[in-house]
């Protein structure tokens, strides 16, 4: 059953895009400009925003961590287009991580990347949405949040966090006239999962993650999950008493 009002037609539609500059971000932005929307880019990386940009886009620099960056940007955007009618959060970093490697610096700056980012753009924009009474708020989180992995020691738990986060949002959002999606990806190639020294299984594109992305909000889908071959296993683990579900990871991941 969708729990979202599904999108009907993107030609048109104003959509302000966080973390546009590579990975999945990247190729949802160009999907979403051959559908015909009109796009804002933002990320820290202006020149690669620069080098996507087209007709249809705006560029709009900003940095998630400084909300004065991201008030100019959110500015910006709104005059651009004329106004928002859908936001994908999708900034994020990924460093993998085991017990043995953590160090607080550069798991404060995980946090505050994956989690405050999503956070102060969210509370940027939801009196907006709330003051039109309608609008899309889409946060990028990932299965990783589904339960413990190995080296996802802080980004695990930053994606643990944008999950409950998002359900809370729909709780609230949902009957002021706000929709919420979660994007809840599994292992997409990007310069990020490149960093991973294991097998990914069920590794995918970021133009399939793009067209995944679409295709769920088309359909109005609270939590839009791919590739479903993996990541309703990692559902189905997350279930599993601990007793199961600690051996099984580590015979799956072989870590």
């Amino acid at each position: 059953m969708s729990l979202n009002p599904g999108v009907s037609d993107w030609q048109g539609l104003r959509v302000w895009l966080i973390g546009a500059s590579s990975g999945i971000g990247k190729a949802t932005a160009e999907a979403l400009l051959q559908e015909g929307a009109r796009v804002a880019l933002t990320s820290r990386n202006e020149a690669a925003l620069q080098a996507m940009s087209g007709p249809d886009a705006l560029v709009a620099v900003a940095d998630v961590t400084d909300r004065d960056s991201l008030r100019t940007a959110f500015d910006r955007v709104v005059d651009g287009l004329g106004g928002i009618d859908l936001v994908i959060l999708n900034a994020g970093t990924h460093r993998p991580v085991r017990a043995w490697e953590l160090d607080a610096e550069s798991a404060e700056q995980l946090v505050r990347v994956n989690l405050l980012g999503v956070i102060n753009a969210t509370a940027l924009l939801v009196p907006y949405f709330i003051d039109r009474g309608q609008g899309r708020l889409a946060i990028t989180a990932s299965v990783a949040g589904y339960g413990g992995l190995p080296t996802g020691l802080v980004y695990g738990a930053t994606k643990a966090a944008l999950i409950n986060f998002a359900e809370t949002l729909y709780l609230d959002l949902a009957p002021r006239g706000v929709v919420v999606h979660l994007i809840n990806p599994g292992f997409v190639k990007t310069p990020l999962t490149d960093r991973n020294d294991f097998r990914m299984p069920a590794l995918i594109s970021s133009e399939e993650a793009a067209s995944e992305i679409l295709a769920g909000m088309e359909r109005g889908e609270f939590e839009i999950h791919f590739p479903r071959r993996f990541t309703r296993v990692m559902k189905l683990l997350r279930l599993l008493p601990y007793s199961w579900y600690f051996p099984l990871v580590h015979r799956i991941t072989g870590l």
